[in-house]
């Protein structure tokens, strides 16, 4: 068999159409349909079927992708083994991390990563919807994405997650807010108040959402962004109050606005590194991933 054209059966499957593929790997959309039609008649068995506008794999095809990625894994470790058999690691990894996550994890994450000169590291800015951080390992070696804590991981989409650190959710209050003078503040002494929030699908809303099930009150959202600079700027300007990751806005609290903790409620967002099997395999992508590691749990 192929084992280009099986790498490529699985890309079909992931992202559902050929000029996805073709724009992904770099070839041109005639090439890989060639090369499909190519290893069907070669296996004389149907792979892919056409679905509307797009295409979906066969069961025939959806074994052979599963194959594909243990068949990817196995090469990527060939080839670490290879390069460090013939003295050391280099190459370039890209990471995609999301704007809160960068500033705790970034500037350590590069002095960690000085010690290996060989390896280029690359970041890349991506905020999306929490169910949107796993498709996005496709096209990243190495994908930082955070989830509320009710939400499952992605290792059922067969991915490699690894635990970064989990961050305490507190409620942001203007510093003349009516329960400043209180120690921690409960589901319903806050609900009732305008928030600024995050979009619909972050982890923040959805615990927010929680919070609104929990009291059966509505949370009205009057202001929505993905800026959790802005988010702190409008809390503390007296325009509503908001939930806020406690690690990423305590350094900005003081003097500013007020982080009360929840007391009726464990509210927390869970920072992970999402990545194929394959590329986990590869030295470069582990160096990184291991300097992810330590820098998570880095003391601040």
């Amino acid at each position: 068999m192929d084992v280009a054209a099986l790498s490529i059966l699985r890309e079909l499957g992931e992202r559902g159409s050929v000029t996805a593929v073709a724009r992904a790997t770099h070839r041109s959309p005639s090439a890989i349909s060639q090369q499909l039609k190519t290893l069907q008649r070669q296996l004389g068995a149907e792979l892919v079927r056409r679905v509307g506008r797009g295409v979906e794999l066969t069961d025939a095809g959806r074994a052979l992708a599963a194959s594909s990625v243990r068949i990817d894994t196995a090469i990527a470790e060939a080839e670490t083994t290879w390069r460090a058999f013939q003295g050391g690691l280099s190459g370039r990894v890209e990471v995609a991390l999301f704007a809160s996550a960068a500033e705790l994890l970034v500037p350590g994450l590069l002095d960690r990563m000085a010690a290996y000169p060989d390896v280029e590291l690359h970041l890349v800015d991506l905020d999306v919807g929490q169910e949107e951080f796993a498709p996005r390992t496709a096209d990243h070696d190495l994908v930082v994405g955070h989830r509320s804590d009710e939400v499952t991981s992605a290792q059922s989409a067969g991915l490699v997650v690894v635990p970064l650190l989990r961050e305490p959710l507190d409620v942001a209050l203007p510093l003349d807010h009516r329960l400043a003078a209180l120690p921690t503040v409960t589901v319903a002494d806050v609900i009732g108040e305008p928030w600024v929030g995050v979009p619909e699908g972050y982890p923040l809303d959805r615990v927010l959402r929680t919070m609104s099930l929990q009291s059966d009150v509505r949370a009205e959202v009057v202001h929505r962004t993905v800026h959790l600079p802005l988010i702190e700027n409008l809390v503390a300007t007296g325009h509503g109050v908001a939930l806020l990751p406690r690690t990423s806005s305590s350094q900005r609290a003081p003097g500013r606005f007020l982080l009360k903790p929840l007391s009726d409620m464990r509210a927390g967002r869970r920072i992970e590194a999402l990545l194929r099997p394959e590329r986990a395999a590869r030295g470069v992508v582990r160096l990184a991933l291991d300097a992810l590691v330590a820098e998570a749990g880095a003391p601040r």
